[in-house]
């Protein structure tokens, strides 16, 4: 008897802990996103308005949760799933399960709108006779149009990834070793969702930001640049994935991501997931890799209110 795992199908959003939402309002809105206010912090939305992010207070910087949606009809299923994966049940909002993964971080899965595309944008051309870019003094902010994915620190890499995959459906689409995976949904993602990285302990790296292309991904540092967020890396493009980027560091040590033409996975079909040496898994050009790009500036936080 075949056995289907049923699977997420996006990031509903995540939320983070801070030491200060005044300078989270100020990073978060000079990186182009829409920033308001709520009684407990900060909501983030992109252009497309979806809620992609919540900003708690807390002691330092730490993940508060990351939220994930899937279809009504995989919902208990996927309960299911993640029970038999080993994932440890807690109380929530009355709004999905919530519970934890093995590295201890807090997740919710809920029924809720596919926020992933169904296929990859065209990045498309002006074409003859047609100017291809504007001038300086014409560009405008640069806005991200949704979140692309969340990469988390992890003790064990593989781990993550075989509990990503048994409890949540999410699937391996390339691997260093045990250094970095990254893992996307099977119905029509981009080609990661999730990614994990190698750490001592669980952590918060990124996430990443779509803009419409090249141009935005270079636009938007020269933005940060200009509002004095010059630490980060890039512009530079990945190997693994094939998205143009360019990492802002934020006051508290992770990263915003601005990401253009990512590699896409149409729902139902088998993406041929690769190992990859280290030297050849991280960028095909760009800058070196800073030192403080790896660290994870991480610290417990207080309870969230879900």
């Amino acid at each position: 008897m075949t056995i289907t795992t049923r699977g997420v199908h996006s990031i509903d959003h995540y939320a983070l802990f801070v030491p200060s939402l005044a300078e989270a309002r100020a990073f978060f809105t000079c990186f182009g996103l829409d920033v308001d206010q709520t009684p407990d912090g900060l909501e983030l939305r992109a252009a497309d308005q979806h809620r992609w992010a919540r900003i708690l207070l807390g002691k330092g910087k730490s993940l508060a949760y990351l939220s994930l949606n899937c279809f009504a009809e995989d919902y208990a299923a996927l309960r299911e799933q993640v029970e038999a994966a080993g994932g440890r049940f807690e109380a929530g909002n009355g709004e999905g399960f919530w519970f934890r993964d093995p590295d201890g971080n807090l997740l919710q899965v809920k029924v809720g709108a596919k926020s992933m595309p169904d296929g990859k944008r065209p990045l498309g051309s002006p074409g003859a006779a047609v100017r291809g870019v504007s001038t300086r003094d014409a560009v405008t902010q640069v806005r991200p149009r949704r979140l692309s994915h969340v990469l988390l620190f992890s003790p064990d890499v593989p781990r993550a990834v075989e509990f990503y995959g048994r409890g949540l459906g999410l699937r391996l689409s390339d691997h260093s070793q045990d250094i970095i995976a990254f893992t996307h949904a099977p119905h029509g993602c981009d080609h990661h969702l999730v990614a994990f990285c190698k750490s001592t302990a669980k952590g918060f790296h990124h996430a990443a930001w779509e803009v419409d292309g090249v141009d935005d991904v270079g636009n938007g540092a020269e933005q940060m640049a200009g509002a004095g967020y010059r630490e980060g890396w890039g512009t530079g493009r990945h190997c693994l994935g094939s998205n143009y980027f360019h990492y802002i560091r934020d006051p508290w040590g992770s990263f915003c991501e601005y990401s253009a033409d990512m590699d896409y996975i149409d729902a139902g079909s088998q993406w041929p997931a690769g190992d990859f040496p280290p030297e050849n898994s991280l960028y095909l050009w760009g800058p070196s890799v800073p030192e403080y790009f790896i660290l994870n500036t991480d610290t417990d936080s207080a309870s969230v209110e879900r």
